[in-house]
């Protein structure tokens, strides 16, 4: 059975950084595409960014380019997103999101990922 589950999140203040985990067990994590998604309160989940297994391609909501990296580590079986320049409105519960199948799916989409971890709360301070 496959389990993620995120770590990292916290308070910060507008302009810090924070570096969210996410672990996958139970499977092997080098056969699975991994995603990003958040939702603040009132809010409906959204897409944050997206990784194939190879790290060979990653993906970004436009408001996260430049300022979010998402990235993996095979070997620990962890995914990783590196958020910086952080700002009031990126407050949010944090999801990572795997894929059983890596390729031809929309990665923006929910419903393209087969497991959800539980979410970590990231509240960004002005």
């Amino acid at each position: 059975q496959v389990q993620l589950v995120e770590s990292g999140g916290g308070l910060v203040q507008a302009g810090g950084s924070l570096r969210l985990s996410c672990v996958l067990s139970g499977r092997t994590f080098s056969n699975y595409a991994m995603g990003w998604f958040r939702q603040a309160p009132g809010k409906e989940r959204e897409f944050v960014a997206a990784i194939n297994w190879s790290s060979s391609s990653t993906y970004y909501a436009d408001s996260m380019k430049g300022r979010f990296t998402i990235s993996r580590d095979n070997a620990k079986n962890t995914l990783y997103l590196q958020m910086n320049s952080l700002k009031p409105e990126d407050t949010a519960v944090y999801y990572c999101a795997g894929r059983r199948t890596p390729t031809n799916y929309n990665y923006k989409s929910l419903s393209s990922y087969d497991y959800w971890g539980q979410g970590t709360q990231v509240t960004v301070s002005s």
